[in-house]
């Protein structure tokens, strides 16, 4: 009942839907006891992603007959930000005292060299069950490590070292390039676009097509020239100001009868038959922009971006989510920012007669219009460690391997060391 309940609301709620399942079995024995008949043997696979209402409700479902078999890796337990609870599998034993531990420890995929290093790694934490993987394949080759001094010089290496295994004759998609966060794909999109490296971006969405990337791109648009609709019309309630879709239709009505553009038409919002209250609110965040523009010239890009950013409170806004999306977009805007320091960095822009602000849109532009070849199966991969999980290449490239991006910066000053033991 509580489930058609849910479906009918549109709000399946999966962890609530096992937590009233679970006071179910608890207060009604009829019930409890009907479901343990039903299943005396119970197998959970990855159990180490178990989180604690699953773990009560496999108890309570094996509680009768005790025929249960979990399969899991405390190794492989990443997920503690979706409600993975580790205790699970580390104190199975505790649980159920009657239990056999086997240990499957042979390796089929991976090459001894790399079995001894993640064992190597992860031999270091103490919130783990002992074992070491072996493998009867080959020692294999060695696992490389490349030092750079900042991240380009990174980016440069993995995308010649990727154009000399294609032309040894490998494929595109016999590799993968694995980063801790989305936000470190945007320097190696770049970098393939302009070496017409085809590539795709797995588990997310490529850097410039991301929400809050667009956002505050569509904002230096607009304040580059206006004439750009959509950007204007993407941000004029971002955040939101009280400017509704009603408003809004009205003002693109006025433009088009007028001939002008949506931003010239928000200009002359007292002008606009029927807008009444939103005129002010139009009016408020056109000088907004205008002001932008006139400071445009002498903050250059990298400062017009910060102050973008501050005026607008996005990213306060953020921030007070508190949630893992929030972080992650937090950290997509502070590379776009990262994007904007290198661009003023490079001579070609400074020598430049255009501004800098419309060579920076140009550039980021030739980027976010390519699309990645998704029609073509041969392409590089890039995704983030999670992502990752379960799959596997013959080139594989952890980039960004330093202390605070991984382990991150919260991980390694965090007081719980459970934190820096799953990083």
């Amino acid at each position: 009942e509580y489930q058609k309940s849910l479906k009918k609301n549109n709000a399946m709620d999966f962890d609530d839907l096992i937590g009233k399942t679970v006071d179910l079995l608890r207060v009604d024995s009829q019930v409890r006891e009907y479901y343990q008949d039903r299943f005396r043997y119970i197998m959970v696979d990855e159990y180490q992603d178990t989180n604690t209402a699953q773990f009560t409700l496999i108890e309570i479902l094996a509680g009768k007959y005790k025929n249960l078999c979990v399969v899991g890796d405390d190794d492989q337990s990443i997920y503690k930000f979706r409600g993975a609870n580790i205790e699970n599998i580390l104190n199975f034993e505790q649980y159920y005292p009657n239990s056999a531990v086997i240990k499957l420890e042979q390796n089929y995929r991976s090459t001894q060299n790399i079995l001894n290093a993640a064992n190597g790694v992860i031999g270091n934490n103490i919130g783990r069950k002992v074992k070491a993987l072996w493998t009867e394949e080959e020692p294999g080759e060695s696992i490389q490590l490349q030092e750079f001094d900042v991240a380009q010089e990174e980016t440069e290496f993995v995308a010649l070292d990727i154009e000399r295994h294609v032309r040894n004759g490998q494929d595109y998609k016999d590799h993968a390039i694995l980063y801790r966060t989305n936000a470190q794909s945007r320097m190696f999109e770049e970098k393939f676009v302009n070496l017409n490296i085809p590539y795709k971006v797995v588990g997310g969405v490529n850097f410039y097509g991301r929400k809050e990337v667009k956002d505050i791109l569509a904002y230096l648009k607009t304040i580059a020239n206006g004439q750009d609709d959509l950007a204007v019309r993407r941000i004029i309630n971002v955040p939101k100001r009280g400017i509704g879709a009603t408003s809004v239709t009205k003002v693109q009505n006025y433009a088009i009868e007028q001939e002008i553009s949506f931003f010239e038409a928000l200009k002359q919002a007292n002008e606009i038959p029927g807008i009444g209250k939103s005129a002010e609110k139009l009016l408020s965040f056109a000088h907004f922009i205008q002001v932008f523009r006139s400071e445009a010239e002498y903050l250059g890009v990298e400062r017009l971006l910060k102050k973008v950013i501050e005026d607008t409170g996005y990213v306060r806004e953020l921030e007070l989510e508190r949630s893992e999306e929030a972080d992650s977009r937090i950290e997509n805007i502070d590379e776009l920012i990262s994007k904007a320091v290198s661009f003023e960095q490079s001579a070609e822009a400074l020598e430049s007669d255009q501004s800098l602000l419309g060579l920076f849109l140009e550039e980021v532009a030739l980027v976010a219009d390519i699309d990645s070849l998704d029609q073509n199966s041969d392409y590089v991969v890039l995704m983030t460690f999670h992502g990752a999980k379960g799959l596997e290449f013959p080139n594989v490239y952890m980039v960004g391997m330093e202390d605070g991006l991984f382990p991150s910066y919260m991980a390694i000053t965090g007081e719980d060391r459970s934190e820096l033991e799953e990083e």
